[in-house]
């Protein structure tokens, strides 16, 4: 198995209702990050799709710009981020 084919199937385990748009962009995303190159693929699973709900599906960079710091923000958007995983069948939650 490749990279792609092990990383693929961590995020249909970790996330079997994800859509399919976001299956490629987290898959995508956890192949090309530099830091997740080393991690094992479930790994890079979990934290490209934690990083993609975060960025793209919760209002956490608004909340960055808006002054709060890092951990201000995560905490904001923790039950956002965890609704979108039950959504997405998710039997783990940040």
């Amino acid at each position: 198995m490749t990279r792609r084919d092990l990383i693929e199937s961590a995020v249909r385990i970790l996330a079997p209702r994800i859509p399919r748009h976001e299956f490629e962009a987290v898959t995508d995303h956890a192949l090309g990050s530099r830091g997740l190159h080393a991690a094992n693929p479930e790994t890079a699973a979990w934290l490209s799709l934690t990083a993609y709900i975060r960025h793209r599906l919760t209002d956490y960079d608004e909340l960055l710009d808006d002054g709060y710091d890092a951990e201000s923000a995560r905490f904001f958007v923790l039950d956002d981020m965890n609704a979108i995983l039950e959504q997405w069948g998710s039997p783990r939650r940040v």
